[in-house]
């Protein structure tokens, strides 16, 4: 039953640019049913938390891992907030198989580097690239894009951290 399950501890990143627009990644990789539908696949930064491991390190980890940003300030960060995974019935070896959803504490980011650091096709740490293509979004407009069962987590985002968005 998923209600057993764990969740999977993550961070997530809204990296605010100059102008309080945040960088959304494009998934290129169909990867399980995480990617429901064309167009619904935009999403924020945002990557697991290693046993032991300091959440804010966390963020800037997954962060340079996913997009090799590392300019970046802190701003501030959320409580916990949690989403359920949708139903899997494939190989069991996938996150999906072993964790209800994932408990994320997000982290909001001012980058103070040059969009010519941002490379989200290079493979950082062993890990494969996760997105093809980047841009600067709206916070407020990022729930749109992202597959339904993240929504929620990311209007909640969007409310915490518009205080940096434009």
């Amino acid at each position: 039953m998923s209600d057993q399950k764990p969740y999977r501890p993550n961070v997530g990143i809204a990296l605010f640019n100059a102008d309080g627009l945040v960088l959304i990644g494009h998934r290129f990789r169909g990867d399980g049913p995480e990617i429901i539908l064309p167009g619904l696949d935009w999403q924020m930064p945002q990557g697991g938390v290693d046993e032991g491991e300091n959440l804010r390190d966390a963020a800037m980890r997954e962060l340079w891992e996913e997009t090799g940003v590392k300019s970046a300030e802190y701003l501030g960060e959320t409580d916990w907030l949690t989403y359920e995974f949708p139903s899997y019935d494939g190989p069991q070896t996938h996150r999906l198989a072993k964790f209800r959803g994932q408990r994320q504490k997000w982290f909001a980011l001012c980058f103070t580097g040059r969009d010519e650091e941002i490379d989200p096709l290079t493979p950082r740490n062993g890990q494969p690239a996760e997105f093809d293509a980047w841009r600067w979004e709206h916070l407020d407009r990022v729930a749109d894009l992202v597959v339904p069962f993240r929504r929620e987590v990311y209007r909640a985002v969007a409310q915490h951290f518009a205080r940096f968005a434009t």
